[in-house]
């Protein structure tokens, strides 16, 4: 514990920090917490936690919880992620291009972006299907495992790639994922090159996916469109039909956000 503690920066406050990891306790499944499962998560004293949680309530960041004793995130939680947007109308420019992709294949459409060498997704619209692809919004999966990420870490500069992977630590997700550095580096010239990228069950056994980057106005790439479906929908021409909609719709979108001199459609 004290090594970790030498290991951590100068600068850091350490309120902040344990403020910043309670705040990242609260979930979809665990909407409400209380002091002594929050000490016991987060390693820390129960009088701390209470000191936290008075804080934060009192910031409005947390509420009191339904149960005696627990809080969940407050309004002022919503209002900051409300305003949370990886590029500046992104989500707003991408959701008609995304609603023609969906009616075009028939198939789950998402946006993701990059986050380390985590792939997060930012909005989705899921396949009118039964059988769909089930998942949420603000999901993130491990980059090299992903189609979007793919996509993501190929646009990567070449010193910026090489930063990233040597914090890398594979897991094999599936029989299909790839763990080794230099078959992800060979993959990731090969997608640079044609200019979207697939993942064949690498993240998910039984779902494939196909991405395309999206670019800001000043050509660089900053988030991935994808389109994901079950294997049992994915026949060799399905699969063409939906990586030629997912590049043109990724291309649509790029000139919606001011690349390129193209009309926007």
């Amino acid at each position: 514990m004290e090594g970790n503690r030498q290991e951590r920066p100068s600068w850091e406050l350490t309120s902040v920090r344990n403020a910043a990891r309670l705040l990242k306790e609260f979930s979809r499944t665990d909407r409400e917490l209380g002091v002594s499962e929050l000490a016991r998560r987060l390693g820390l004293a129960t009088s701390t936690v209470h000191r936290l949680l008075a804080t934060l309530a009192a910031e409005r960041l947390l509420d009191r919880g339904a149960t005696p004793g627990s809080y969940r995130l407050g309004l002022a939680m919503f209002d900051l992620g409300a305003a949370v947007a990886p590029t500046p109308d992104l989500q707003e420019a991408a959701l008609p291009v995304m609603a023609v992709l969906r009616q075009t294949t028939g198939e789950t459409v998402q946006l993701a972006v990059l986050d380390g060498l985590e792939s997060v997704y930012v909005d989705r619209l899921e396949s009118p299907h039964t059988v769909r692809i089930f998942s949420r919004v603000g999901t993130r999966l491990p980059a090299p495992t992903t189609a979007t990420g793919k996509t993501l870490l190929a646009a990567l500069a070449p010193r910026d790639l090489d930063d990233r992977l040597r914090e890398w630590r594979p897991e094999r997700a599936t029989p299909y994922s790839i763990v080794d550095v230099d078959t992800l580096r060979a993959r990731l010239r090969e997608i640079a090159d044609r200019g979207w990228a697939e993942n064949r069950e690498e993240s998910r056994v039984g779902v494939v996916s196909v991405a395309a980057p999206v670019r800001g106005a000043d050509g660089g790439v900053i988030a991935a469109l994808s389109v994901a479906a079950p294997t049992t929908r994915a026949t060799p021409s399905a699969q063409r039909r939906v990586r030629e909609a997912v590049v043109d719709a990724a291309g649509v979108l790029s000139r919606r956000l001011g690349h390129g001199s193209g009309p926007a459609r």
